[in-house]
């Protein structure tokens, strides 16, 4: 069972969206399933949610839970207030 999603930032998730839309190449650094820290050199190709969660698709094929993120295109990840 997936651990619990925790949402990011409207800040961060604007980010994402405007990276989205302009599909240009940019850093996405990313905790990985195992834990350990990631990084590609990638567009991304899509935002969305799904059963109670969002994500991203990249150009590498991958899709990226958004609370893995830790940071992209500079911009850091951040956890959306509670």
């Amino acid at each position: 069972m997936p651990a619990a999603y925790h949402p990011v930032s409207c800040e961060f998730h604007d980010v994402l969206e405007a990276l989205a839309t302009t599909r240009r190449r940019t850093q996405i650094r990313f905790n990985g399933s195992d834990g350990l820290p990631q990084q590609r050199d990638a567009v991304i190709q899509d935002v969305f949610s799904r059963e109670g969660a969002e994500y991203i698709v990249i150009s590498s094929g991958e899709t990226l839970r958004l609370d893995q993120l830790v940071a992209v295109d500079g911009a850091q990840a951040a956890q959306a207030a509670r």
